[in-house]
């Protein structure tokens, strides 16, 4: 049974096929069940596609596939087009390298507030870790466990605490915590009519940092933040970022830069466009 949607789960991707494999299967877990999904594909080759194909008939979920042609990373692009595709009045976006704990949904669903979004976090797994991980252990949700992930190569650390926080204890350390509650591309939701009034993301970003930017243009529109990084729990798999170079994180600096000194709500090489967008090699 298909569940009218009340939220839209936007999952961006690039020819990482056993990552987004993982990442949907998670969602098939989830406590909440009126919810879509949006493939925001930046790209990627036929195997993808033909393997979205086979999964849509499959799932409980209505799955969409928004994809565009392999144009290098454009990442805010075909973000702007998956917002678009969205029919529900509030949207989640994450990654399809994040497996969400069976309760993510939930907790957005829950903590949403007119006037605000929510920014959330991800707890980072080793390369080896990420790779062993099976459709088992996601379905069972054995890889959220603590201890299992100790048991099979989780390196000793504080931060591990964010992955056995009970509700008390996460809502407590959410008060106190010192990292801001930004929008961040992996775990973040808001309404779609303020996403929309900022105009999306900026196409000229690339790698580093569009994901702030957006957040930042929230803040100047009147839009507040709430911090959930300790309740809404995704796991991060590892992978190499070939497209990660530092002059675009640079020129993304710059026009956060601008964003906070002009304190612009609006871009105008988003989703609605006044200039045209060009893009680097």
């Amino acid at each position: 049974m298909v569940h009218e949607p009340i939220i839209s789960v936007i999952i961006s991707t690039y020819n990482s096929l056993e990552w987004l494999k993982k990442t949907l299967w998670s969602y098939e877990q989830q406590t909440f069940r009126d919810f879509e999904i949006i493939i925001a594909d930046d790209g990627s080759d036929e195997e993808t596609a033909n393997f979205i194909k086979q999964y849509q008939p499959e799932s409980n979920r209505k799955i969409i596939h928004v994809w565009h042609e392999d144009n290098g990373f454009q990442k805010s692009a075909i973000l702007n087009k998956a917002l678009l595709a969205c029919s529900t009045d509030y949207v989640v976006m994450s990654d399809g390298d994040c497996l969400a704990r069976e309760d993510f949904l939930q907790v957005h669903y829950e903590r949403r507030k007119e006037g605000y979004f929510l920014s959330g976090g991800y707890y980072k797994l080793p390369l080896d870790l990420s790779q062993k991980i099976t459709k088992d252990d996601i379905l069972t949700q054995k890889c959220f466990n603590l201890q299992w992930l100790k048991r099979n190569g989780l390196p000793e650390s504080y931060k591990t605490q964010k992955l056995n926080s009970g509700f008390v204890q996460a809502n407590i350390m959410e008060r106190l915590t010192p990292t801001n509650a930004s929008w961040n591309g992996h775990n973040s939701s808001g309404w779609k009519k303020d996403l929309l009034a900022v105009n999306g993301f900026d196409e000229r970003m690339q790698y580093g940092g569009q994901d702030r930017e957006l957040g930042e243009r929230l803040f100047n529109y009147g839009i507040k933040s709430i911090q959930i990084r300790y309740s809404a729990i995704c796991l991060h798999l590892d992978h190499s970022r070939g497209y990660k170079n530092q002059e675009s994180i640079e020129k993304n600096k710059a026009i956060r830069k601008n964003t906070k000194t002009s304190k612009s709500a609006f871009t105008e090489y988003g989703i609605i466009k006044s200039s045209p967008v060009k893009h680097e090699d």
